[in-house]
């Protein structure tokens, strides 16, 4: 079963996913065995492997770790189109849908997508859209894109809507890496509204409530990133917050 059908089952069937983002500018394979064991037996539904500026040699190195360590599949997050690596599972193919940055919206994926083609990697088309989280955030400076603004659920409801009316097979709902906050309830409320593709949120999410009520909000995937860095003892509760009522 594909990566996509998985996560599309999450929708179909109403059960909450949950994925680690692994920057491999800040994790090394050492660091992620040491993550695995934070995860204390709790496996996410899948590693996310990649980040908005990669400058260190370790994406193909912690991408084989988890191959090789775990049977839980691993999607790539690209920031660039060099951030490849085919024994990954799937690559997000992202499209800034909530900026009007070129690059991020098809340049990149022109020159990406004859080398996607040969890599035989599961793409996934994806809409993402970057969320204001109190901050300036690598993803914001790099993309050169102004967040949607949190108090403006309007507006990121039509967003998605256009996302999901142009194709794209996942919405992905952003603060970025190391947001003071998260994406607000009421714009994940306000995209679930009016689309059906799956919905992945993440940024900011480093309490257990905080996640539960991006869950009700409609969220059908959320994404851990620094808080697995910077709380690992909190992954367990994070992982099983997926089963909760």
């Amino acid at each position: 079963m594909s990566l996509l059908s998985k996560i599309e089952q999450l929708r179909a069937t109403g059960r909450k996913g949950l994925a680690i983002l692994v920057d491999p500018d800040k994790t090394s394979p050492t660091g992620c065995t040491q993550l695995l064991a934070a995860c204390a037996g709790h496996q996410p539904d899948c590693f996310m492997v990649g980040g908005s500026l990669i400058t260190s040699p370790h994406l193909e190195a912690v991408v084989a770790f988890f191959k090789q360590e775990t049977e839980v599949p691993v999607l790539l997050f690209p920031g660039h189109y060099s951030h490849v690596c085919p024994q990954a599972d799937a690559l997000m193919f992202l499209s800034l849908i909530s900026g009007r940055n070129p690059e991020y919206l098809i340049g990149q994926h022109v020159v990406a997508a004859p080398h996607l083609r040969r890599s035989g990697l599961e793409i996934i088309a994806t809409g993402y859209l970057l969320v204001h989280g109190g901050n300036l955030t690598t993803v914001a400076y790099m993309s050169n894109t102004t967040p949607l603004p949190p108090d403006k659920p309007d507006l990121t409801a039509a967003t998605a809507l256009a996302g999901e009316m142009l194709g794209l097979k996942m919405l992905y709902l952003d603060a970025g890496s190391g947001a003071q906050w998260s994406v607000p309830p009421a714009l994940v409320e306000a995209a679930r509204s009016v689309t059906q593709v799956p919905l992945i949120v993440g940024g900011g999410i480093r309490e257990v409530a905080t996640l539960r009520q991006l869950y009700a909000a409609g969220a059908d995937l959320a994404v851990i990133g620094t808080a697995s860095e910077q709380q690992p003892g909190l992954l367990p509760q994070l992982l099983a917050a997926r089963y909760a009522g």
